[in-house]
């Protein structure tokens, strides 16, 4: 049994259990997020594409951290201009558990 749903514009594959990181959602520790931008759903021997979307199906989920993940670095250099930028980012993300699958 797995889904393969759409959130902060990536694609992921879940099964319950399963523990993922995606782009930042709102609420906190141990709240429920229902993500119902469901794009297939297998169970067993059933076989559901959504066209784009799947009619009725939601993933469940729990959220487990909001966090911040590794500094990168972003630097900008033009070669004999004297020109040199050091930015840093820390992307945002929301680790999430799924609990379950319905249609």
């Amino acid at each position: 049994m797995f889904a393969i749903i759409q959130t902060g514009g990536k694609q992921y594959r879940v099964s319950p259990g399963d523990i993922l990181r995606v782009e930042r959602l709102p609420g906190e520790r141990g709240d429920e997020v229902i993500l119902d931008q469901v794009l297939m759903v297998h169970l067993g021997e059933d076989l559901r594409i959504g066209r784009p979307l799947v009619e009725g199906a939601q993933v469940v989920g729990e959220i487990l951290n909001q966090g911040k993940a590794k500094k990168i670095i972003v630097f900008k250099k033009k070669r004999r201009k004297n020109y040199r930028r050091k930015q840093g980012h820390r992307q945002l993300y929301t680790a999430l558990k799924i609990e379950e699958i319905s249609v």
